[in-house]
């Protein structure tokens, strides 16, 4: 899979609307094909950081993605919102699920 997080530094005033801003985007995406997950999260520490952790099934669905009218607004529409470049780390790992934790178990 491709296993992509990417880190939104939000301008203030924008944070506590940036769930709404990104709504399309996230239900656009949520919806291709294949898209494993899409999943936005607030940092505690600093309320003005999004991070994004997103999976795609392979190349081909990561390539259609960045190819979609959904992504291409989305990266024009989001760039006024930021204060600084995202940060993101792209990777291919190997699976399409999360792995259980070994070291803590629920039972």
């Amino acid at each position: 899979m491709i296993f992509i997080v990417v880190n939104f530094q939000v301008k203030p005033e924008l944070a506590d609307t940036w769930l709404d801003l990104v709504a399309p985007f996230t239900a656009a995406t949520r919806a291709e094909d294949g898209n494993l997950w899409f999943y936005w999260s607030r940092a505690v520490e600093d309320p003005n950081l999004f991070v994004l952790v997103e999976a795609f099934r392979d190349e081909a669905a990561a390539v259609t993605h960045v190819q979609g009218q959904h992504f291409i607004d989305a990266m024009r529409d989001l760039q006024p919102a930021l204060t600084e470049t995202p940060r993101i780390i792209n990777t291919v790992i190997e699976g399409t699920e999360w792995s259980l934790m070994g070291e803590l178990t629920v039972d």
